[in-house]
């Protein structure tokens, strides 16, 4: 049995021995007693350097400890006194020079992670506006100008993704002055930020590994290939095609920019207040991005404890001011959240959706993303607003979702490290997919953007020995990038991804509806009556889809067929403005005048601002031979509008009635001034101007009509009766 030894002090102290017992007491060969000394050598050396590192209050991360040894249990740590008052109870210091793996890991990786990116998504720019980007941008007056700021830092709530998200709105107001409504600027800057929030998770994930000592010799390729997977893999190409979508990638950015100034702050740092400035700066900018934010301070406050203190206690006595300022900016996101009014009427209680209902639902969402997340087929754009019946539709599922959230329980108390990717997972999802209803859909891609990297994170960890391999790494990044490439191609269209979605969702009456719409906007009435009348088939309550149908149904000269339609619509949404203004002109194409009056009426009581309605209306008082009404309200629409030719035309047309044609004429120019192409409005002067005695102009507008419609038999027979006439 060997002897035990004692404190080594120097090489000549460990190889002097005593006399009679202390020579009988030391046994060991030779080279043993050689190599104890030059590790005991070793040990002093580094923990020498350590005790300078603390000195100058350089902080660093260590192994994960298990929960119980971080709570002071069984494992001792090593003979640095402020080791256990600074939180670093279990944990080793790191070199804080970089090794030649890592000086080329610096510029080679964010070369690749920007290479595949590019190469994923390099037909990005070609794909039109998409889905929710149409009331997010095009309908959105608030993008159009950036100053004053509080235009675009305070969005309407009709703006879909960027309601109550003013960063958001910022950034598509950027985009707004320096494009207008081209498309393309705005996928560039969606690739620039996603290839932006990739650089940001190898630079998170490289140096929480460099602080784990199992980690520091093979941390930077693990690093590498869990930002790699992730930049080109598919299921986050909604997420960055889908222009509004945008909220999830700022979110992404900032969340990681939270987590990565930490970390900085708690490291090797001439100014940790700096980094901790930006981290707060960047949790603010996450709460005004998206809700999804709302997880961040906790995760910061969860990482110190995993990965810095070892306990909560200890992360709060060293930083409870700083994970404090985090959870401050949760004010922010409440004013943002309290202000959108449950963002338009789809995100919240109470609206059609119950709590039990949309919870089960996640179940089989949560399951259907992680298998996405390693068999990414089939994707797709729209899975619709469909609930689960209940729980036992779902009870596979169900127990899956409660396995993983009982492991990375478990985890988080024994086992941190791996715990805290669980978290990760779970906390970014939990405002999405847990029990507050997002009625609009109940499932979505987009919402596992950055939680996918959690997944990607673990995958890699747990297959370490694998991925060791560098060429695996790079032929699963370009295996996934190239099924990216080919999911964008099919994004180029907008009838081709909507066909995509009815292929692999026949049930989704929204896609049907916005296949339809596509149609309509190609002029193709038949297939788009087809498209609208499957989506009310598979969906009577769809309100939208009623008025659309109607309305192309009524463009087809099918008035009778669609007024049912119009009605129904009517029914489901009573104060839905457009859909009472739609109604109003069926009926006033139906000849049922004075049920036409009372639909514009309401629809000018739920939308003032309507100009159109209101214009509508005056025609139909005028249809009822009620020109003195018609002539009030066509005053009010100019008042609104004065440069409303088709005001200033029905103005016109009023006082024709009225026998006032002298004023009739003042109003059919400025109408002839606006519309100087419309052969109705010089017909209409024309009639004015004989009526007040001006017949040889009158006969000159004629003449102008006809230029630009031969065919308007109106003007062709009132000019002949002017020729008749002159002397």
């Amino acid at each position: 049995m060997r002897a035990r030894i004692g404190k080594v002090a120097t090489p000549a102290a460990a190889g002097a021995v005593s006399e009679g017992k202390g020579r009988a007491a030391v046994s060991w060969k030779s080279g043993d007693a050689a190599r104890t000394i030059v590790n005991r050598q070793r040990y002093e050396q580094k923990h020498a350097r350590n005790v300078e590192r603390l000195a100058r209050q350089t902080l660093v991360r260590g192994p994960w400890p298990r929960a119980d040894e971080a709570r002071g249990g069984q494992r001792a740590p090593p003979a640095l006194g402020a080791e256990e008052d600074l939180g670093l109870a279990g944990s080793v210091m790191a070199t804080s020079d970089p090794t030649p793996q890592q000086r080329t890991a610096s510029w080679l990786v964010p070369l690749l992670l920007v290479a595949v990116g590019l190469a994923a998504y390099r037909d990005v720019a070609r794909v039109p506006f998409l889905f929710d980007d149409q009331p997010a941008i095009e309908r959105n007056d608030s993008i159009r100008h950036l100053w004053p700021l509080t235009g675009p830092l305070t969005p309407p709530i009709t703006a879909a993704g960027a309601a109550g998200r003013p960063v958001v709105n910022l950034s598509l107001a950027v985009n707004y002055a320096a494009g207008g409504l081209a498309p393309a600027g705005y996928h560039r800057l969606n690739l620039a930020l996603h290839l932006l929030a990739a650089l940001l998770l190898w630079g998170v994930v490289r140096r929480t590994l460099r602080g784990i000592e199992r980690w520091q010799t093979r941390g930077e390729t693990v690093a590498a290939a869990i930002a790699l997977l992730w930049v080109g893999h598919p299921l986050a190409t909604e997420a960055v095609v889908c222009v509004v979508q945008r909220n999830e990638l700022l979110a992404a950015i900032f969340f990681l920019l939270t987590l990565y100034g930490f970390i900085r702050s708690v490291g090797p740092t001439p100014s940790p207040i700096g980094w901790r400035l930006l981290a707060a700066a960047s949790c603010a900018l996450g709460m005004a991005s998206k809700e999804v934010m709302v997880g961040a301070p906790l995760l910061v406050l969860l990482y110190d404890r995993t990965f810095v203190a070892g306990t909560f206690a200890a992360a709060w006595r060293a930083r409870g001011k700083f994970h404090a300022l985090l959870a401050g900016t949760w004010l922010l996101l409440a004013f943002l959240v309290a202000g959108h009014q449950q963002r338009a009427g789809t995100v919240g209680f109470g609206l059609g959706t119950g709590a039990w209902a949309y919870l089960v639902t996640q179940c089989r969402a949560l399951v259907i993303y992680l298998q996405l997340a390693f068999w990414p087929h089939p994707l797709v754009l729209d899975y619709g607003v469909d609930t689960a019946p209940g729980l036992a539709a779902v009870w596979p599922q169900a127990v899956v979702v409660a396995s993983l959230l009982a492991a990375t329980g478990y985890a988080l108390r024994h086992y941190p490290r791996g715990g805290f990717v669980g978290a990760v997972f779970f906390i970014l999802l939990a405002p999405s997919s847990s029990f507050v209803p997002l009625t609009t859909q109940t499932m979505a891609e987009h919402r596992m953007y950055l939680p996918l990297a959690a997944v990607v994170a673990g995958a890699v960890l747990a297959a370490q020995a694998m991925f060791r391999q560098r060429r695996v790494v790079l032929a699963a990044a370009v295996a996934l990038g190239g099924i990216t490439w080919a999911r964008v191609e099919v994004y180029r269209s907008e009838a081709g991804i909507w066909s995509d979605t009815i292929a692999k969702m026949p049930g989704n009456a929204r896609a049907h509806a916005s296949l339809a719409h596509v149609f309509v906007q190609q002029q193709r009435w038949a297939e788009a009556a087809d498209e609208y009348r499957e989506a009310v088939r598979l969906r009577p309550d769809y309100a939208d889809a009623q008025s659309d149908y109607a309305s192309v149904l009524l463009g087809m000269g099918r008035v009778a067929d669609a007024l049912p339609h119009y009605q129904a619509a009517q029914r489901l949404k009573p104060d839905d403005a457009d859909i009472r203004y739609n109604l109003g002109n069926a009926l006033a194409t139906a000849g049922r005048v004075d049920e036409a009056i009372a639909q514009f009426r309401a629809a000018l009581a739920l939308a003032p601002r309507n100009n159109d309605a209101r214009n509508n209306l005056g025609s139909a008082l005028l249809q009822a031979g009620r020109p003195a009404e018609a002539l009030a309200v066509f005053e009010a629409a100019i008042r609104a509008e004065p440069t409303s030719g088709a005001a200033q035309n029905n103005a016109g047309l009023a006082l024709a009635a009225l026998g006032r044609f002298a004023e009739a004429v003042e109003h059919d120019l400025h109408a002839v001034q606006a519309l100087p192409d419309s052969a109705q409005v010089h017909h209409n002067l024309a009639l004015a101007l004989d009526g007040a005695g001006r017949g040889a102009e009158a006969a000159a507008e004629e003449e102008a009509a006809l230029r630009l419609d031969p065919g308007l038999m109106a003007a062709q027979r009132h000019l002949a009766a002017l020729r008749a006439n002159r002397p």
